[in-house]
Parts: structure tokens; sequence; C-alpha cells
């Protein structure tokens, strides 16, 4: 392992990069951005050549009882686990002192971010480390400064916890704890960031059924229509609050009912199913979809007049497998049921869409609707096209 010699300095703040993850959401923001200058009274020089001997000296400062070499180690473990795998394995058995410097509540607000930080590198795409730091009791303070009057502890904190609850094994821990109705109000008073982070924490929270009873007895679903109206629709954070949406959706008729009494709630949902990622489409879809099948004659006409029609042709199309699936489902229950069927007229996506556009208010969606249509058709006609000429080029002439 080559690690770059410091030189300790006076310290100085820096910001917390992006690091992509998996499946469930781990801290967008965890890894650590650049190097920080460190106390003056302390060096420590890492190389390749004497990596096992600097890292064990690094372990030992972040178990002294001064306060300034704990909190230099602090920080140069923050630095050197910001992409390294391997730092994070090395560095593991500083996950316990480093949660000592967070239950030390009397220490300055520089240490406990230092330690914040180093714990969240540590956690950030290492399973074993996310599991250590909760069961080293991280939570309680973690949970602590969730609720502080810093700014910057709160972001650290519900960054942390977006990491810790990507782990199954933390989720029923994070969960039965009561972090859950903190990062609602997370979520209802945080800085942008704080609220991003703490949407994403409960997303990975509710795939789990006990954490979903529990943030259902919260009622989290005005809070996250508002911030999804204010979120960029492309965004990770409008991708996380439709798919925390959706759970919400799937067996609590209160979470449906207030989704569509809740000006612009709909039309924030459609405007995701136009505009977002292919997951954060997929969400929208799955939410109108299970909207529309809970009750069609209650929901159709507020999910129609939105201008969603559009949006799903284009789903069908252009979508996931998955997001096609549901956007042709439902297109299905928006139908009007009275509309005459014929046999000549099948039940193609063309036929359901044609039948839709004469209920659609307003030139411009219709005019859009009819577009979208018509190139619907025309890539169908081509797709059926190479069908036939691969068939051609495959028969065996006699």
């Amino acid at each position: 392992m080559d690690l770059a010699s410091t030189v300790p300095s006076s310290s100085s703040s820096s910001s917390v990069s992006s690091i992509d993850t998996s499946h469930d959401c781990d801290s967008p923001r965890g890894g650590d951005a650049d190097h920080e200058l460190l106390h003056a009274s302390v060096s420590v020089s890492v190389s390749s050549s004497s990596s096992s001997a600097s890292i064990q000296r690094i372990l030992g400062l972040i178990r002294s009882e001064d306060p300034d070499s704990r909190l230099f180690a602090a920080r140069e473990i923050r630095r050197l686990t910001k992409t390294s795998h391997r730092c994070r394995r090395h560095f593991s058995q500083a996950v316990e002192p480093l949660v000592s410097m967070l239950r030390l509540l009397d220490s300055p607000e520089s240490h406990h971010e230092a330690a914040l930080l180093a714990l969240l590198n540590l956690a950030v795409k290492y399973e074993k480390n996310k599991v250590s730091i909760v069961e080293a009791g991280a939570l309680e303070p973690i949970m602590n400064f969730l609720q502080s009057n810093s700014p910057t502890l709160q972001e650290y904190a519900s960054a942390s916890l977006l990491t810790l609850s990507a782990s199954a094994n933390n989720k029923p821990i994070i969960g039965a704890n009561g972090v859950i109705p903190l990062l609602v109000k997370v979520i209802k008073h945080g800085s942008p960031q704080a609220k991003a982070d703490a949407v994403m924490a409960l997303s990975n929270l509710s795939t789990l059924s006990t954490n979903l009873t529990m943030i259902l007895a919260t009622k989290p679903l005005s809070p996250v229509l508002n911030l999804l109206k204010s979120s960029k629709k492309s965004s990770k954070t409008s991708e996380k609050c439709c798919s925390l949406i959706e759970s919400l959706m799937v067996s609590n008729e209160e979470a449906r009912t207030g989704l569509v009494s809740d000006e612009g709630g709909v039309l924030a949902v459609v405007e995701v199913l136009e505009n977002g990622s292919l997951q954060a489409k997929e969400h929208a879809v799955g939410v109108l979809l299970t909207l529309c099948q809970s009750d069609r004659s209650k929901y159709r006409e507020p999910i129609l007049k939105e201008g969603v029609i559009p949006g799903l042709l284009e789903l069908t199309v252009q979508g996931t497998s998955k997001s096609r699936t549901k956007a042709q489902r439902l297109l299905c229950l928006l139908r009007d049921s009275d509309s005459p069927r014929s046999e000549v007229q099948p039940d193609t996506i063309e036929n359901i869409v044609s039948s839709l556009i004469s209920h659609i208010d307003g030139d411009d969606q219709s005019g859009k609707a009819k577009k979208m249509l018509a190139e619907m058709v025309q890539v169908s006609m081509e797709k059926s096209l190479r069908h036939l000429q691969e068939r051609a080029s495959t028969l065996v002439r006699p």
C-alpha cells in the first residue's frame, strides 16, 4: 500500500464528494474530498515499505488519551480511506475508538466532525465496517447529532445514517432505535443536503416491512412530496422520493388519498415520469399504477388530468422492462371503460392510446400524445419489418 507522507499544519475544512453505489443507496457524499491539513505537533510518514508500522502508529494515536492526537489520527483515517478499500480494511480496528470520540459530548465540534467523517469513509462500500460501527454503539451519538443545532453535524449525521442503512444487517437495528421519526423531522426542517440524505436513508429502511410500518406512523408523505417538488426531477433525491412514495402507496389508503389531495403531488410524480432517471421513472409509474389499481374509478381522472399519457407512451418504448410493463398496464386502466371495443381492434397500445386521446383535456397534451403515438406506430412497423427480414434471411431456399 502506497500511502503518501503528510506535512501537518493547521486544520481546514473540505467538502464531501460523491461516491456511486449499488442497489441500496449508500452515501452520495460518503467518500471524503480533499486532503486535510493536520495538527502541527504530529507527523506521520507512511510509505509502501513501512505501511504496517505507520498504520499501527495511527491506530495507536486514535486510542490515545491526548485529544489532539486523536483528532489528527481521525483526520488521517478519513483521508486515507477516501478511495482505498484496502485502507478501510486495515483501519477497521479504529471503529471503536472513533465511536468513543463521538460519545465524548464535551469535545469540540471539530472532533465530532472528524470522527463522523472518518467513520463515514470507513463504511462506504464496506459491509463489515457498516455493521461494526452500529455494533460499537454509534447510533446513539449520531441520533444526538441529527438533532444538533449545528447544520454541519446534522448533515454529517444524515450522511452517516444513509450509509449505515444500506446494510441489511443494520436496517432492523436502526429502525428499532427510534431513528425514523428523527429522519422525517430532518426532511421537514433540515438543510437541503440533510433532507436529501435523510430521504435516501428512509428509502433504504423502507425495504424492511417493520420499518415501513414505523415510517407510515410518522406520516411522512407531505414532507417527502415537498422535497420532491423542490428537487430536480433527474436527481437521485427525486428517485428516492418516488421509491419511498411507491412503498407508502402499496398498503396505505391514507397515503394514496394524501398524494391526490396534495396540491401538485400527482403532477410532481408525473414530472419524474417524464424527466427522471430510468430508475426514477420506474418508481414514478409504479406510484401511479398502484394508485389506479387500488381504486380505478377514484384515481383515474386525477392521473389523467396531469397529462400523464405522453410520459407513459415514452416509457412503453424507452423504459426499463419493468417500467414498460407497468406503463402498459396503467394505460389499460386509464382507458375509458365505456369506450366501444371491436373485435377488429385488439388490445394493442396503439388502440388503447387512440381511445384515450379523445379524453385528454388541452390541445397541447392531445397533440403531443398523437405525435408520440405516430412515432410509436412507426417504431413498431420498423421493428416488425426488421423481424420479417431476419426471418426471411434464415429461410433455406430449395
